[in-house]
């Protein structure tokens, strides 16, 4: 029996896209639902990983697949790259909106001759469930409603600790919703052996050796939710006996970025009152926290005795949803961290003079929030709000209890209450 479909919060993006350009291009990681959140609304499709005919046909002549009813779906289009530009004559030619869905889990190496899109193209990230979307956060408190301005005053955590421990070892694919924890951590560590061994070898024209991108990923695990220097990473991929030099981990991390399985979070850089200078190295972060615990080899009970490790898990799954509800929202996830030791987990650019900062703590204690809370003041007193603009928000992430705003006007968000 087929799976029923699991709403997403790009399937609003995507009508709002095909309504105002020629094709969206809908990208993501394997498995994270892309084709089937493109065939909601397409009228007609064509599989180029699939389907071996028109995988030839558009080699010889890429403008031949394009014919049928609109919008038409044009999956793993980049097994063909030169379809890009072919799609991007028929949009002009058509001269209508809502024409082309091409969906992709890798980005091609550049190509001087394939056309940036700029005006016929509208790109759409489309990532794993986000507790939202998996129905697991009451949703009660909108990102979007509090870039907007809205007072955090009402929502709860429907997850215990215990629960947020399973969802991270579950992860977000829509294939696994249904499934216990186990299955879905056993399909999440055969995803990181397809990624390693197959399709690391569709990105660019370096040879890679599968057991080094392993090592690394395995590496880019254990530095979750960290700054760590490629050096280090490079490094630390040793600790399993394989040797592997920064460049070449260097390599590997952009074809893993290009595969959308590795998704590292950018520095924030505002123009700040006083003299710090910021830190633009970015935190590393696999798309889902799921494949980190396939990597560490590390389930639900292993993740209950070791909270540390879990805590930076619980982070990592913070910035998987935050990205999910900013990018409808049409911001941006960053962080910050500045060379006087001041960082902040998490900030929301939204935009012209529009923003926020959220610390994220997996203990609700008291103390850990009043920490947090004055963090996030002494940051938000050093950015220069000329130019910046006030936050629109500062709050503090958690795992469980209630959300609202303490006096000192930061807002305390259990991660399972938020939503887009």
């Amino acid at each position: 029996m087929p799976r029923a479909y699991i709403g997403r919060v790009a399937d609003a993006q995507l009508g709002e896209r095909l309504g105002r350009v020629g094709a969206v291009l809908v990208e993501g990681v394997k498995g994270c639902g892309k084709t089937e959140t493109a065939r909601r609304v397409a009228a007609s499709e064509v599989a180029l990983d699939l389907d071996l005919v028109s995988r030839q046909t558009a080699q010889i002549d890429p403008a031949r697949i394009l014919d049928g009813p609109a919008p038409r779906l044009i999956d793993e289009w980049q097994v063909v790259p030169e379809v890009w530009n072919a799609v991007r004559r028929a949009v002009d030619s058509r001269a209508a909106d809502g024409q082309f869905i091409l969906t992709g889990s890798a980005t091609p190496s550049d190509d001087a001759a394939r056309h940036s899109g700029a005006g016929r193209f509208s790109r759409l990230r489309m990532r794993p469930l986000s507790l939202a979307e998996s129905g697991l956060s009451s949703a009660e408190v909108s990102l979007a409603g509090v870039l907007g301005g809205d007072p955090v005053e009402a929502g709860r955590s429907r997850l215990g600790l215990g629960e947020l421990i399973d969802e991270v070892c579950h992860g977000g694919w829509p294939r696994d919703r249904s499934r216990p924890v186990a299955q879905a951590a056993r399909n999440a560590a055969d995803l990181v052996d397809e990624l390693a061994f197959g399709d690391i070898k569709t990105v660019g024209d370096i040879r890679r050796d599968p057991v080094r991108v392993r090592a690394l990923l395995r590496s880019l695990a254990r530095n979750t939710a960290t700054e760590a220097a490629t050096a280090t990473l490079a490094e630390d991929a040793a600790r399993g006996g394989v040797s592997l030099r920064p460049e070449t981990a260097a390599a590997y991390l952009d074809a893993l970025e290009r595969l959308m399985v590795y998704e590292p979070l950018t520095a924030w850089s505002p123009v700040l009152r006083d003299k710090a200078r910021v830190r633009r190295r970015p935190k590393h972060h696999l798309v889902d926290p799921a494949l980190a615990c396939a990597l560490l080899n590390a389930g639900p009970a292993e993740l209950g005795r070791d909270l540390k490790t879990f805590g930076l898990l619980f982070e990592s799954l913070a910035v998987r949803d935050l990205r999910v509800y900013a990018d409808a929202a049409y911001a941006r996830v960053k962080h910050y961290r500045d060379n006087t030791g001041l960082e902040v987990d998490l900030v929301i650019d939204a935009g012209y003079r529009r923003w926020a900062a959220f610390e994220v703590k997996l203990a609700g204690s008291k103390p850990a929030t009043d920490q947090a809370a004055k963090n996030l003041l002494r940051f938000a007193a050093k950015v220069d709000t000329q130019s910046a603009g006030a936050p629109v928000c500062l709050g503090v992430i958690t795992a469980q209890g209630q959300a609202y705003t303490r006096p000192d006007g930061v807002a305390l968000i259990p991660l399972a209450a938020l939503g887009p």
